[in-house]
């Protein structure tokens, strides 16, 4: 697998960037064959320069500039061609490379790979397929900011999408399927979701109908089919709360002698639902829909986040997941 990364995209870059692809190409030695870095040449050299040893299979592709992460995706697209996430999606299309990696603004991804790569036939939108963790197996909320004005159909292909992954990367043999909305009747939601409740009724998928909020964390849903809008609402509402409750414990664990002794006795308990809530175990999300392998990492991933979202890339490469999305996509027909 040859994977391009933007090395300025996200808050610690190009520190933690370079750092998590060098962790990579030592612990999946065996699934990398080039990583490329791309952004400003002298600043990836002089992170990569305080490594003892770096692995033959980095390769510097200079970039002159950087797309911020308060800039008009479409905008800065157009306008810095020489962008290190352009740059990165270019070394996709010239066929360097099988897959791209960026903590960048996550719009200018977006579009750049829409742009530059294209959808995949017969799909009408990209979606960001975002994992959460569960009190079960993982939840794939799909879309998470990609395309925040969705039509039925549109939805209906990201249940498809999502499904696809799930399957694939996830190894849900049958996943189960659930429609956001504001209550678990088919009568409840908007036109739009209504008519949505009804193709994916038809669709062949697994399809246990709406789930609301609450339904998210009881590990009994693979997939949760949502717009961008709503999807990025409830995927920033989810982080917030994970880190406002891990203050609040460590406060009350620190309160006193006592909650200190309690602390100790569940210190294995403790690290273990700190791991299970960990959004750096999945390292990014793949934008699917779009005709290559395209991941989108939070913009405050570590060196660790950076190492798990490149196995992320490998894994999505190696499923095909994107052959699949084309048959599945073909089998729904005009809905």
């Amino acid at each position: 697998m040859r994977i391009a990364i933007d090395a300025m995209g996200g808050d610690f870059a190009p520190t933690e960037i370079v750092a998590g692809a060098v962790d990579a190409c030592t612990g999946l030695s065996d699934s990398l064959t080039r990583v490329f870095l791309v952004g400003d040449e002298k600043a990836i050299r002089g992170e990569l320069a305080k490594f003892p040893s770096v692995s033959p299979k980095i390769e510097v592709r200079h970039a002159a500039d950087v797309i911020g992460m308060d800039e008009s995706p479409a905008l800065a697209v157009r306008k810095k061609k020489d962008s290190s996430i352009s740059r990165a999606v270019d070394l996709i299309t010239s066929g360097e490379a099988d897959a791209v990696l960026s903590a960048g603004n996550t719009g200018a991804v977006v579009v750049a790979a829409s742009l530059k790569l294209r959808l995949l036939d017969g799909v009408l939108r990209p979606a960001i397929a975002t994992v959460l963790p569960t009190s079960g197996r993982p939840l794939l909320l799909i879309d998470a900011g990609a395309t925040v004005d969705c039509t039925s159909a549109i939805l209906l292909q990201f249940g498809v999408m999502g499904s696809v992954y799930s399957r694939g990367v996830m190894k849900q043999a049958r996943p189960v399927v659930g429609l956001m909305s504001i209550g678990s009747e088919d009568s409840k939601g908007t036109e739009v979701t209504k008519e949505t409740f009804r193709l994916l009724q038809k669709s062949g998928l697994n399809f246990r109908g709406n789930v609301e909020g609450h339904d998210l964390f009881r590990g009994e849903t693979d997939v949760v089919v949502c717009d961008g809008f709503v999807g990025n609402i409830v995927l920033k509402t989810v982080e917030s709360t994970a880190h406002a409750i891990s203050a609040w414990l460590k406060t009350a664990l620190m309160k006193n002698v006592f909650n200190k002794m309690a602390a100790l006795i569940l210190q294995k308990d403790l690290r273990a639902m700190k791991k299970q809530m960990d959004p750096e175990m999945h390292g990014g999300a793949q934008l699917l829909g779009v005709n290559g392998t395209c991941i989108i990492a939070h913009g405050a991933s570590s060196r660790r986040a950076i190492y798990n979202a490149i196995r992320v890339s490998i894994d999505a490469g190696n499923n095909q997941v994107n052959h699949h999305i084309i048959e599945e996509i073909a089998k729904l027909g005009t809905p």
